[in-house]
């Protein structure tokens, strides 16, 4: 049997030791691993700069490598109550909408890695981990961390008030003040040259309009386009439609903000009909710049008692839509490591096989939204052409495949990501407590051994 964070084994005769664990950041990584510990037993506290979990943000999508993680934890039935499994993915030429890139999701998706593809309101599976975690945490918001002393380790508050505790996470997101210290200084980040506007529609002003009811009854659908894309998909049950557009920009600020419709609007002329539609339904509209940063070398301090988590550690731009999948599987493998304390001199072992397990398919995760960049934006040309015949060749085999006409469907170097087989293998069929176990069964001996000195 896969054991989860509640149930993992410890040496016969050993009994599981409670810490003192303090979250900062209350986004989905914290919450999940808050989640996950506390269930597990341990003393958790949250601290949270904001007053309160709030209705914020628009869609993001969950694949199967993160569904598997909430249907085992309990929550697969209130995610599936609220998401929008997709049946296909398309990807369209920008001018007239032409797909030059398909693939069957929905049922797809669940017969080859077990679990749903689902597209959620970022807000409601927020509020899915919030309710789930509460009875087993201190929550406490309007609690800004403004220094951490990570030898002892201890919190320092904008209040004032120190707190001290056992093991610190840094879930404290892309400004991380965390991994400020951990690193030794502010990181520096570099612009993509892209910014992205996010906008919600409701569907029912598109079931109005016979073309654009056709992508509210479709699955997730991406406009390729020179130096920018237009991704839309359903969140809500179909209640509202998600759009995210990126588009150049010379700017470096990654707060989220206000911005003038008519300005995204004018960025996005040159793509077709729909997505003209689309458009004049916005009445308001966010943006931000995107910025990207190296891989850490080490998620964990030298010290042992702090260690990052989610997007302070790797932050990942919005190309391969992995970014909520990432923290979530960070707080998996932590969750079930940490579940497994017998002795206080154990937790730097289970902190470094945290790093070891997480940092490598993160800092691949973050290639590859890179590498998506540069695959969306071609300008129209050879290279676009190049690619295009690429996806249009996955696509090919992906029908035949739903024909039933031919099984090798592996479409390895594919220029549609999602068309890959084998990076669909590792990044869908990735089991987070799976790996764990495996790292469990070869080096238990070696970190309970160690405990007993």
């Amino acid at each position: 049997m896969q054991t989860t964070s509640k149930e993992a084994p410890t040496k016969a005769g050993d009994k599981f030791l409670p810490l003192d664990i303090a979250v900062v950041g209350a986004g989905l990584g914290g919450l999940a691993a808050a989640y996950l510990l506390g269930r597990a037993g341990h003393r958790v506290t949250v601290f949270e700069a904001a007053s309160t979990i709030t209705d914020v943000g628009a869609g993001i999508q969950l694949s199967p490598n993160v569904t598997r993680l909430l249907a085992r934890w309990g929550l697969g039935e209130k995610v599936k109550e609220l998401a929008f499994v997709p049946q296909t993915l398309s990807l369209r030429r920008y001018k007239n909408g032409e797909v030059v890139g398909w693939r069957k999701w929905g049922e797809i998706m669940e017969r080859d890695y077990g679990a749903p593809y689902c597209h959620i309101h970022r807000a409601d599976i927020h509020n899915i981990l919030f309710e789930h975690a509460k009875p087993y945490i201190n929550f406490r918001p309007s609690s800004t961390v403004v220094s951490v002393d990570p030898s002892v380790p201890s919190l320092t508050l904008a209040s004032g008030e120190i707190i001290r505790t056992q093991v610190v996470i840094g879930a404290d997101g892309v400004h991380s003040r965390i991994r400020s210290i951990l690193v030794g200084k502010p990181d520096s980040a570099t612009p993509t040259g892209d910014a992205a506007y996010r906008t919600l529609i409701p569907t029912s002003l598109m079931l109005k309009d016979p073309e654009l009811k056709e992508l509210v009854n479709e699955g997730a659908n991406c406009w390729m386009g020179p130096k920018r894309h237009v991704v839309g998909y359903c969140v809500r049950r179909k209640e509202l439609y998600n759009l995210v557009l990126i588009h150049p920009c010379k700017g470096t600020n990654e707060t989220t903000r206000e911005v003038d419709c008519d300005v995204m609007r004018k960025d996005f002329e040159g793509f077709e009909p729909r997505v003209q539609k689309l458009l004049s339904l916005v009445d308001s509209a966010l943006v931000w710049s995107l910025m990207d940063r190296k891989p850490l070398d080490s998620w964990v301090h030298k010290d042992s008692k702090v260690c990052l988590l989610g997007d302070a550690c790797h932050p990942m731009l919005p190309y391969r839509a992995q970014g909520a999948a990432m923290a979530i599987e960070d707080a998996a493998v932590l969750g079930n490591l940490l579940s497994r304390v017998t002795q206080r001199n154990q937790v730097p072992a289970l902190l470094q096989a945290y790093q070891d397990l997480r940092l490598p398919r993160a800092t691949l995760a973050q290639d590859e939204s890179r590498m998506n960049q540069l695959t969306f934006h071609l300008e129209d040309g050879p290279d676009q052409e190049r690619r295009d015949n690429s996806m249009r060749a996955a696509m090919e085999v992906a029908l035949k495949e739903l024909r039933g006409e031919i099984a090798d469907t592996t479409c390895v170097g594919s220029e549609n990501m999602w068309g890959d087989k084998e990076k669909n293998d590792r990044s869908f069929g990735y089991d987070a407590d799976v790996h764990v176990e495996k790292w469990w069964a070869e080096n238990s001996g070696r970190v309970l051994a160690k405990a007993k000195l």
